[in-house]
């Protein structure tokens, strides 16, 4: 009976496991709560999107968060603005994709942060990208990075991000 239980609770474990796995970036979004925003157009000369190959690359795109970070903004408030660039970011890749689950992984991001000059914590305003993109990727939205202070933004935004993502053949 011992071992029933116990096969009981693997088969069940293994299920959940295997649905986690499998569910679409899209219905994660839902569970989660988040609403992608509309695209934003670009500022300037250039597109928000270049693929080549099975590889997609992301121009720049940042928040309606504005001010430096450590001066006008506080590390938690950076935190926030670098989510919501993930929200916009995962709206500009369900635009280029057209479906999300295409997504084979997050190759790499580069997170500049508006940074006031004695503020050194970038890497912990990226997070709030990198945590979003765990979370609703799973595994595919580990990533290598870069964080980084700069002494402007475009428009003074508190944080831009540059994406690149491999896309299954």
């Amino acid at each position: 009976m011992k071992n029933i239980l116990i096969l009981s609770f693997l088969i069940l474990g293994f299920s959940q496991i295997s649905f986690s796995q499998t569910q679409s970036p899209e219905a994660k979004l839902k569970e989660l709560g988040y609403e992608l925003p509309e695209i934003s157009a670009p500022i300037a000369n250039y597109v928000k999107w270049r693929q080549v190959g099975n590889m997609l690359y992301l121009a720049g795109t940042g928040p309606d968060v504005f001010g430096k970070v450590g001066a006008d903004l506080t590390k938690e408030e950076g935190y926030e603005a670098a989510k919501e660039t993930g929200l916009e970011v995962i709206a500009v890749l369900k635009k280029a994709t057209g479906d999300l689950s295409k997504i084979k992984q997050f190759v790499k991001v580069l997170g500049m942060v508006n940074s006031d000059p004695d503020f050194t914590a970038q890497p912990a305003v990226i997070n709030g990208f990198s945590d979003l993109m765990v979370e609703v990727f799973g595994e595919k939205g580990k990533h290598a990075r870069s964080a980084v202070g700069v002494a402007a933004l475009p428009n003074n935004m508190a944080v831009e991000i540059e994406v690149i993502v491999e896309l299954y053949d």
